[in-house]
């Protein structure tokens, strides 16, 4: 409505000029929105208006980034206009995909399924009992800054975007001592999640193979899980380098990290230093 009766005020807004093509474009944009609306609430379990206003949204984003080399532009406001329209066509999209009948779109939005395993040079009683120790979790889980184990019930606090952390609550939903572990978040967990950790002696009888599998709903659904893996910070690729942690931890007592993992910034690369090995565990307690 807003873009039907005062377009001028919309175009200072988001960082347009004001100009009598600029007001045509954004009243036009503004009965399309409308009509969108209106299908939407006429036809709330299809996905045919969801997806029309998804294409709505990619004019929205083409139209503005079009403006950008305009004369008279705001570029600061369009900007913020441009990632603010950029957020909600990936909502758009979420809720899209999910009244889509199409199996393949659904699995956009679905739960992810993640399973990775490493075997480890370790009787499969001594990795049981580390993994079993909630609290040693922190010391090869990269993402995770604590675990309280309370008995019945586990606090789980892990790193979040901007410098920010997130907790829930877990529980145990099966212990076979040596074999088997599996859990499953509380109600009320950002990132609903449930899995099992394997502890199985592999074919040739040394060490022992850890299978992880875990299913979890992250924000998004696949989607946002596709766009979170291009910053590695998808589950799947958290869980192999944890994975690999642990192997270090459990065969040697120490975690080595790279050296782009210990220096910011440009730096000439180099090894680490001794004293830039973090170590996990004293030698008694391998």
């Amino acid at each position: 409505m807003s873009q039907l009766t005062v377009p001028e005020r919309v175009a200072g807004l988001i960082g347009l000029r004001n100009r009598q093509q600029t007001r045509w474009v954004l009243r036009a944009l503004g009965v399309r929105e409308i009509l969108t609306g209106l299908g939407i609430l006429a036809r709330r379990e299809a996905a045919g208006p969801l997806w029309a206003r998804v294409a709505g949204d990619a004019m929205d984003l083409g139209l503005l980034g079009g403006s950008f080399g305009a004369k008279g532009t705001r570029k600061g406001r369009l900007l913020a206009s441009t990632a603010a329209v950029a957020g909600v066509t990936l909502a758009d999209a979420y809720a899209a995909a999910g009244s889509s009948r199409n199996v393949s779109v659904q699995k956009l939005v679905g739960p992810i399924h993640v399973v990775r395993s490493i075997t480890i040079n370790r009787e499969p009683e001594v990795v049981y009992q580390f993994w079993r120790t909630l609290e040693n979790l922190p010391k090869f889980m990269a993402h995770l800054e604590s675990v309280r184990d309370e008995g019945d019930v586990s606090v789980w606090r892990a790193k979040a975007p901007a410098g920010t952390s997130v907790e829930w609550r877990a529980e145990i939903t099966l212990d076979i001592p040596n074999q088997k572990l599996a859990w499953r978040s509380l109600d009320g967990a950002v990132v609903p999640n449930r899995g099992v950790v394997c502890f199985q002696a592999p074919p040739n009888g040394r060490g022992t193979e850890v299978l992880v599998e875990l299913k979890y709903e992250p924000p998004g659904g696949a989607l946002g899980a596709a766009i979170a893996k291009l910053f590695g910070e998808e589950p799947g690729q958290q869980i192999a380098g944890d994975l690999r942690r642990l192997k270090q931890v459990l065969e040697t007592g120490t975690v080595t990290y790279s050296d782009a993992s210990i220096h910011s910034g440009m730096h000439a690369a180099r090894p680490p230093a001794p004293d830039e090995r973090v170590t996990l565990l004293g030698a008694s307690e391998v």
